[in-house]
């Protein structure tokens, strides 16, 4: 059966029932699996990043200041890691089993699995949605059985749930991640694009299931209930018999008919090595705000999953969500760290992962309470690792080093440049878009931080001319991982080449580029400011529309869970629920952001101190359907003046197949830097070092997927 399904949650998980987590756990354990070389399979299909992964995860288990685990807490299995045991299954099972004699009621357990997942024939198809049981690949892993039905050695969702629910039966709270995935659908890349991105997961055929087998497993699906309901994920756990089993919080990175990749992390940085995409962005965001809940940390991974552009697939989050990371929120926004004196320069315990860059000042504090203002001396960056940081000074330095004195990152900035990444040369579209972005930029038709790179190079959008796609003489517009489902070129752009001469299919091209660096950049403003924005609250309604009478049905609104995405259909309308907490007033702005690069300007508007605005604004139409985002941003209002209004940022849908076509302030003028208008600023600071400063806006970003009706 199915291991972690959101539908079974509230029944099979109980999760009302359960006991509460503690402030902090008793124990807490680690067992972290990382599976990359197969002996038994093609190299082809050996992975890098899982190795990389497990050391990722063990290093910041170590040295997270909510929760920190000691050394010999935490068990490694993990091929191509120094001290690591080869996860084979039988490897894993003595892990678990080790695992679940030592807990004790109140524990905290971390659990982590990277490496490939697949499919096979459900053993009882009457528990599987898609009639698949979902696999786990160890790494001596075997052929399929067909007189047993089963793949020798596979780790499959029914044993990985019973393995979990024996150490919550011992009354241990648990947090699982897994950064495999288990679609079996094939995936086209970019050509050119680099070897070293390749997907997390293994198709049927590589383990000789027969094709026979899969179509009539897959002929025992069963239709969701409702289109509503998000696909289920990889895992479900059965209730346990004890009265008061562990917690539960499981993290995915991809839902189970979708697949996910390694690449090397973080995009465009020295010494970045092959991750996990999820792996990597989860502990970035982690370490950058420790101490939210799951469900704030699972928000923030979808928005820069976003702003990004690191990956089709959709992370899937189940369980206790609104509970602190690891049981405790104690260690909070963290932006300061203790500096330590280290001949002329100062070193930190914080490095890229936590958000620090090259060459960014920070300021040294004498206390972790002082203001801003009472900055000893500034440094800068030089160097920086993934948990370190070497920083030496800009100004005068004192003479010694205060004890207690921090050294605090005073601003955010983001990148509002693009790296586009070109097809390979040689062929007749590539030549025709070489002289198409030559008249562009002769005629200053792209703005100043567009940046074109090699095909192969690290990218933030790839294009591709790809002979056996639908349009052959296309230039397609492809994810920074350059891969894509092969049944997925109609949730793609492209643009012809052949009908058009260099003019104009440059004015195609360069249009095709100003609309998405709009929408994306839009975003990336949002995920810089979230961590220091407004205090409000908000969240989504949805309804549904009567078209006969034009009207929302009485009595139809719900309140939609956040820290996920929301799934919708056409007649449903979002509504928005949002409040000021806030003594001074704030201005609302309220923005949908389509699949198709569309940005619609739904309203804006004052709430004073103490007001609450519920309204309808979206009715989802047939019209198109894919990724959408509701962009709710909140600014401080100062006092007689003028309401906020950005409207400005309207834009049209872009067509995904493209033919001839025919100084501000404040927050405005932030925002006005989204596009790649006249300036050759590539960052924006966030924030100031005032004693008084106002808050930042507040970006909420609410993912929705509009899906089609049955």
């Amino acid at each position: 059966m199915n291991l972690l399904h959101s539908t079974a949650l509230a029944g099979a998980l109980a999760l009302g029932a359960l006991t509460a987590l503690p402030a902090l756990a008793r124990e807490n354990y680690a067992l972290l699996i990382g599976a990359s070389t197969y002996p038994s399979l093609d190299q082809r299909f050996w992975l890098r990043g899982p190795a990389n992964d497990i050391d990722l995860v063990a290093t910041y288990l170590q040295s997270n200041p909510a929760m920190p685990f000691s050394p010999d807490h935490i068990a490694v299995l993990a091929d191509g890691i120094e001290g690591g045991t080869p996860p084979t299954l039988q490897a894993i099972r003595d892990g678990f089993a080790a695992l679940t004699a030592k807990v004790q009621p109140g524990d905290f357990v971390y659990l982590h699995f990277s490496g490939h997942g697949s499919q096979a024939p459900a053993l009882d198809p009457s528990t599987e949605t898609d009639g698949l049981d979902e696999l786990f690949l160890p790494v001596d892993i075997g052929p399929w059985e067909d007189n047993t039905g089963t793949v020798q050695n596979a780790l499959v969702d029914d044993e990985i749930g019973a393995l979990i629910g024996a150490i919550r039966d011992k009354g241990a709270d648990v947090w699982v991640v897994f950064d495999s995935c288990h679609s079996g659908t094939a995936t086209r890349a970019a050509p050119s694009v680099d070897d070293e991105i390749r997907m997390r997961k293994l198709g049927p055929e590589a383990l000789g299931i027969p094709a026979d087998r899969m179509i009539a497993a897959e002929g025992t699906s069963r239709a969701l209930p409702d289109p509503h309901d998000a696909p289920p994920a990889a895992v479900e756990m059965s209730a346990t018999p004890v009265a008061k089993p562990g917690k539960l919080v499981a993290f995915f990175a991809a839902q189970t008919n979708e697949t996910t990749p390694e690449k090397n992390m973080p995009k465009g940085k020295a010494g970045r090595r092959l991750q996990g995409v999820f792996t990597y962005t989860l502990f970035e965001t982690l370490a950058e705000r420790p101490g939210v809940t799951y469900r704030q940390l699972a928000q923030e991974v979808l928005r820069k999953y976003a702003a990004l552009n690191l990956a089709r697939s959709t992370p899937l989050f189940e369980g206790d969500l609104d509970d602190p990371i690891f049981g405790t929120g104690a260690a909070g926004r963290v932006l300061q760290w203790p500096a330590t004196a280290k001949d002329d320069a100062l070193t930190l315990p914080a490095g890229r992962l936590h958000g620090l860059s090259e060459g960014e000042e920070l300021i040294l504090l004498t206390s972790p309470a002082d203001l801003d203002d009472a900055a000893l001396a500034t440094y800068k960056v030089t160097q920086l690792d993934q948990f370190s940081a070497t920083l030496a000074p800009v100004d005068a330095a004192p003479d010694a080093l205060p004890k207690g004195a921090v050294l605090r990152k005073t601003s955010a900035t983001l990148d509002l440049s693009l790296a586009v990444a070109l097809p390979a040369p040689g062929s007749v579209p590539a030549t025709a878009l070489k002289a198409a972005i030559q008249w562009a930029q002769d005629n200053a038709r792209l703005g100043p931080r567009i940046r074109f790179v090699p095909a192969g190079d690290d990218a933030d959008l790839r294009l591709a001319v790809i002979p056996d796609s639908p349009r052959p003489d296309a230039i397609w517009f492809m994810p920074a991982s350059g891969l894509v489902q092969t049944d997925g070129f109609d949730r793609l752009f492209s643009i012809s080449t052949a009908d058009k001469d260099a003019e104009t299919l440059g004015q195609v091209f360069s249009e095709n580029l100003s609309y998405m660096s709009k929408a994306l950049n839009l975003m990336k403003v949002g995920a810089a400011t979230s961590g220091k924005a407004l205090d409000v609250s908000a969240s989504l309604t949805r309804a549904r529309f009567d078209a006969t009478s034009e009207a929302v049905i009485d009595g139809s609104h719900a309140a939609i869970p956040s820290g996920g995405v929301t799934r919708m259909v056409p007649d449903d309308v979002i509504g928005l629920d949002l409040s000021n907490p806030n003594d001074t007033p704030v201005d609302f702005n309220i923005l949908y952001v389509g699949s198709d690069y569309s940005i619609s300007f739904m309203g804006n508007g004052r709430l004073h101190p103490g007001d609450r605005l519920t309204e309808d604004f979206v009715l989802v139409t047939d019209d198109a359907f894919g990724r959408d985002r509701l962009l709710v941003i909140v600014s401080p209002a100062d006092p007689q003046s003028a309401v906020e209004d950005l409207s400005f940022l309207d834009q049209p849908p872009l067509e995904r197949t493209r033919a001839v076509g025919d100084g501000a302030r404040g927050l405005t003028g932030l925002l006005d830097e989204a596009g790649f208008g006249q300036t050759t600023r590539a960052a924006v600071s966030l924030s100031s070092r005032k004693k008084k400063a106002q808050p930042a806006p507040a970006f909420l970003q609410f993912e929705i997927d509009t899906v089609p009706k049955p």
